[in-house]
């Protein structure tokens, strides 16, 4: 972030904003998005304030990187979705919009390739 403000998720994080919570553990916290793009469209956001994935990759956080993806997993296995897509936008040319490392999770309708 340019700034020293917490992002949006870190004030979930804190509970300063409601959010619809599917998981929470002590690496990371899943939530439905407030502007779901699917009938699934849950973030996975970690409790550290890493700006991005190259921000946590470069920390050397591979552990936590792999539990955000089994969470992605468990929540749309739990949500009853066998077939769902994850996404990590990873600065702005990339569409990232909240700089607080998150992992889309959607599924429940048909998901195109290419995206965009």
């Amino acid at each position: 972030m340019a700034d020293d403000a917490p992002s949006i998720f870190t004030r979930i994080i804190r509970r300063e904003i409601p959010a619809s919570i599917r998981h929470e553990d002590d690496v990371c916290i899943a939530f439905d998005d407030v502007d779901p793009k699917a009938p699934l469209h849950v973030l996975v956001v970690p409790k550290e304030p890493f700006a991005s994935l190259r921000d946590m990759a470069a920390d050397g956080k591979a552990a936590s990187l792999g539990h955000l993806m089994v969470v992605a997993d468990r929540v749309a296995k739990e949500a009853g979705y066998d077939d769902y897509r994850t996404v990590i936008n990873t600065g702005a040319g990339a569409g990232q919009t909240v700089f607080h490392l998150h992992v889309h999770v959607l599924a429940g309708r048909d998901l195109g390739w290419p995206p965009g």
